[in-house]
């Protein structure tokens, strides 16, 4: 078993997944400002405040997030991630310009559709999709949003950040593997208590078993224990999600399994990744829960710490996996022309920081997920993360 090490900041990614969802909001630490490209074989032009030079070898990818205001710390991780990539992997075929969505979505979109940029990363937040969309749709620009909201996605915008649903459901299918028949859900009122609910939902109905109950409760100490102790006392279960992070679900375990000892077996969401409270839980030993591999992260933040000074949050990754995926692309992509959209769809995928992912026919990210267990001290995986889709 590997036991899974927890960077600095790696809470921010339970941070991120359930904000996003309730509110858009992420935090990141600082870094340039200024627009990123690869190193050249020659002298060549600096991006003026008006315009681009031309690139007649190079492609141009658009950067659009909040460099500035409440969600600048996140524009900035990115940013500095995209710049990373660029230098890790010696690129020369890509100059990607950062576009500021703190003065406006729309305004930012449209400077970067006149700069001749023919694909877009970014937006950071779903409700800047639509604004953005509005210009870059009609000049057949597409978008690689770092947002995890899922309803945003289509045809030209591919939803890249970390979906909740598919922690669920890849921890539900281990438990199937493992005995688990029947299950309850313990979830807060709100969007994401009811995605929790519906993701185990289509999981079951997926990978057989019965749900029996649901419990919902407001986000507070006495709300999450009631609701604990009324599905204790209702009965009928083997297993039981509880869709909080650590603290809650500490406390909610504690009712159906005091200090660790019990027949019923707790799965967690994807809020428990780097969550080091976990570990001194008793209630939650045995817990399993399912997130992206941590495998490549230690030396990406270390190279990032070196770089900019500051450890990353984890949604960092996104960026610099971003600029993989058009690297890949860009083997087949004539530059000038615009972005090869079918590409994104390739049946293999791609490989990251964060492992293996692939966009699914409505333009949401797959992600190979491993499986984690909470046991005494420590976190193991349980089950590895597939290197590749076999389908």
């Amino acid at each position: 078993m590997n036991l899974v090490k927890t960077a600095m900041n790696r809470r921010n990614i339970m941070m991120v997944a359930a904000t996003v969802l309730l509110a858009g909001c992420q935090v990141i630490p600082k870094g340039p400002t200024t627009s990123t490209q690869g190193p050249a074989t020659g002298p060549s032009p600096t991006p003026s405040a008006t315009a681009l030079p031309t690139d007649e070898t190079r492609h141009r990818v658009a950067l659009l997030v909040p460099m500035t205001g409440r969600n600048g710390g996140v524009g900035n991780a990115i940013a500095n991630a995209t710049t990373m990539a660029l230098l890790d992997t010696n690129a020369s075929n890509l100059r990607i310009t950062t576009y500021n969505t703190a003065n406006g979505a729309r305004d930012a979109a449209r400077k970067a559709v006149s700069d001749g940029n023919k694909l877009i990363l970014g937006p950071l937040l779903a409700n800047n999709v639509p604004a953005v969309l509005a210009e870059a749709r009609p000049a057949d620009v597409p978008l690689i949003s770092y947002s995890n909201d899922v309803s945003v996605a289509g045809p030209d915008v591919f939803v890249m950040g970390h979906v909740p649903d598919q922690s669920i459901a890849r921890t539900l299918e281990y438990a199937r593997n493992k005995g688990s028949q029947n299950f309850a859900v313990i979830a807060p009122d709100g969007e994401y208590g009811r995605r929790a609910e519906t993701a185990l939902s289509t999981a079951i109905a997926s990978s057989g078993g019965t749900l029996v109950r649901t419990e919902r409760y407001s986000r507070g100490n006495t709300s999450i224990v009631s609701a604990a102790q009324r599905l204790k006392a209702a009965g009928g279960f083997d297993t039981v999600l509880i869709a909080d992070g650590a603290r809650l679900a500490a406390l909610a375990a504690g009712e159906l399994r005091p200090r660790g000892v019990g027949a019923t077996q707790l799965l967690g969401t994807e809020l428990l990744s780097g969550e080091s409270s976990v570990t001194r839980a008793s209630a939650l030993r045995g817990s399993w829960f399912s997130a992206v591999s941590d495998a490549r992260f230690k030396r990406f933040s270390d190279s990032y710490s070196s770089r900019f000074g500051s450890q990353p949050f984890r949604i960092a990754t996104l960026g610099y996996d971003s600029v993989l995926l058009s690297l890949r692309v860009a083997r087949d992509w004539r530059v000038g022309s615009n972005f090869p959209v079918s590409k994104l769809r390739a049946q293999d995928g791609f490989l990251g920081l964060d492992g293996a992912f692939r966009f699914r026919r409505n333009g949401v990210v797959e992600r190979a997920m491993e499986v984690r267990e909470i046991r005494n001290g420590e976190v193991v995986i349980v089950e590895a993360a597939p290197t590749k889709f076999e389908d």
